[in-house]
């Protein structure tokens, strides 16, 4: 996209909202500009008629006007600023809800794909620099632009000859910014790569804490950690160095502009063409334009750091789902829960091998069927196909003869819950975790599948009960306890179809009992699709597949498997030897 078009883009969905705040800011900005330019053309009247003329009539008044002038720019900057802020944390809320939003809506696929610390720096750092480019630069422009021109106007009322060297400044100080602006948007660039891998780290690090700790890398980890600082440091000093850089560069020019002035204001007064009173008044006028000069020469690279951020974030916020409702879906009827997979084939990513190759499976309405294979033969992935986490490249799946593709996808997965080896819970009360699936349920239907769960006694125990905090994904219960919430959650759900990814795997004997019983009663006439490394839990499945290679190579039930397919006994004898 180009810089127009990017600009063009976060004025439309992000600041003509804002727009009033933005004039009546621009307006206070006139009033800046007018008091400041004030300041240095009161400077004339003072030093004529007070110092050289004496005149005392004037004694009070021109020092009250310069107060004013004062107090107006302070009051009316104030003001402009506060009206700006408000402006830049609106649309720094729009863009982080735009693309938070676009994130929780993203394909499954989407988000595997980057690192979470990738998306919370785009959120953080790059919305920051969007944020100063809508609210700082546009009140910068607004203000220093009409200040200077005010100034401008003061200098040449006072002396058009002086004032024309002094404008040279300005085309010099432009290309200066314009270099450092280019620069800047590289570095920022960088910084911004350099920040997410830092955030990428950090999730790793606080997510791993006990594995480091085990494995006694503290050192190691503190030495990834201080290189990881280095470079976001270094690239900082390149930030911080370029943006100071145009201080030398107008302090230079400021201060050859005032020999020169000096130099040839002396020659005009010794001509009678200029008087003391008129220079004093532009040379204050010149020093106050010192200011917007510098500001608005920086502004290029305020520019380059937004549109650099803006590059980065749109794309997220304008991400186009590749699962989604095609145009004509239906709402999903599910009476039975038969679920059929037909000559499917899928893969993760373009340029590599089928995960699923040609596979064809039936699931039997109110039944338990169950999937078994090496780790890494496909099972997981069939399983993510049916609430359609992932998109087939080819084949079909149908629910009762209806394909989920032509159904809406909110009626497919309102029929679907999940429980998994890996339980996902959130920094929350265990009651908020329990109805999260359905948050109209009263108290005590929540305390029903609890109870039906194996869950209430051990909530009962905990110091706050239901309102237990459970801390960062259950970090507070045990892995027993945080699977029985989550089957709690897939009960409340009431729904039709039940996906088990590895639901009892590392689990003591009497903990596995407990969350067995809990799956039997949440399984009990439902559609059931199990995956299981522990045969034990499985022996009992109306049908069981061997995959392999994301190939079906058997089925039947699990007597039937012991005598026909070597790969499934040797699978079983395996786990009864150990």
């Amino acid at each position: 996209m180009r810089k127009a078009d990017t600009f063009k883009r976060l004025y439309k969905d992000y600041t003509k909202k804002h727009i009033n705040k933005i004039i009546l800011s621009a307006f206070f900005s006139v009033l800046v500009a007018g008091s400041t330019s004030s300041i240095a053309w009161l400077l004339d009247p003072a030093i004529k008629k007070i110092f050289i003329d004496q005149d005392q009539t004037l004694i009070f008044v021109i020092p009250i006007l310069i107060i004013l002038a004062f107090a107006t720019k302070g009051i009316s900057l104030y003001i402009a600023k506060v009206l700006m802020i408000n402006v830049g944390e609106e649309v720094k809320k729009k863009l982080q809800y735009d693309m938070l939003r676009s994130l929780i809506r993203a394909d499954t696929q989407f988000i595997d794909k980057k690192h979470s610390g990738k998306f919370i720096s785009n959120l953080i750092y790059d919305v920051s620099h969007i944020t100063n480019l809508l609210s700082i630069a546009i009140l910068n422009l607004f203000k220093d632009s009409l200040t200077l021109i005010g100034l401008l106007v003061v200098m040449f009322v006072q002396n058009w000859k002086l004032s024309l060297i002094s404008i040279i400044m300005i085309p010099l100080a432009s290309v200066a910014a314009r270099t450092l602006g280019k620069r800047m948007g590289k570095v920022v660039t960088q910084a911004q790569e350099k920040s997410g891998f830092l955030t990428s780290y950090l999730v790793e690090l606080f997510k791993n804490h006990k594995l480091i700790k085990i494995f006694q890398k503290e050192k190691f980890e503190t030495n990834r950690a201080d290189h990881h600082l280095d470079q976001l440091k270094d690239k900082s000093k390149k930030i911080g160095t370029v943006l100071v850089r145009m201080s030398p560069i107008m302090e230079i020019l400021t201060g050859i502009m005032i020999a020169i002035l000096i130099y040839y204001s002396g020659k005009l007064i010794m001509k009678n063409e200029l008087q003391v009173n008129n220079f004093f008044s532009f040379l204050a006028a010149m020093m106050l334009a010192y200011q917007p000069v510098r500001s608005l020469s920086t502004l290029n690279m305020v520019v380059n750091q937004g549109y650099s951020a803006a590059t980065r974030i749109l794309p997220i916020v304008d991400t186009e789902n590749m699962i989604k409702d095609r145009t004509n879906a239906t709402d999903l009827n599910i009476s039975k829960g038969n679920i059929e997979i037909k000559n499917v084939y899928f893969k993760y990513d373009v340029n590599e091998n089928n995960v699923l190759e040609n596979i064809t499976l039936n699931f039997e309405g109110g039944k338990m069927t169950a999937l078994v294979g090496h780790s890494g033969s496909g099972k997981s992935t069939i399983l993510n196909l049916i609430p359609r986490f992932y998109q087939p490249d080819d084949g079909d799946l149908l629910i009762d003869n209806q394909s989920i593709y032509d159904a809406k996808i909110s009626s497919l997965r309102e029929n679907i819950s999940l429980v998994s080896q890996e339980t996902t819970l959130f920094d929350d009360t265990i009651k908020n975790n329990i109805k999260y699936a359905n948050e109209n349920v009263t108290d005590e239907e929540i305390f029903e599948v609890a109870k039906l769960s194996n869950a209430h006694d051990f909530i009962e125990k905990l110091p706050n009960k239901y309102e237990t905090i459970i801390g960062e994904n259950g970090v507070r219960l045990s892995g027993g306890e945080k699977q029985r919430i989550s089957i709690a959650r897939a009960m409340i759900k009431k729904s039709q179809i039940i996906l088990l990814d590895e639901a009892t795997s590392s689990l003591d004997s009497e903990t596995e009992k407990k969350i067995q019983d809990a799956l039997k009663i949440l399984t009990e006439n439902k559609t059931t699709i199990v995956i299981a490394h522990r045969l034990s839990t499985i022996l009992n499945s109306n049908n069981i597949y061997l995959i392999d290679s994301g190939k079906v190579i058997d089925s039947g039930k699990h007597e039937d498997l012991l005598i026909k397919s070597k790969l499934y006994k040797n699978f079983y004898e395996k786990q009864i030897q150990k």
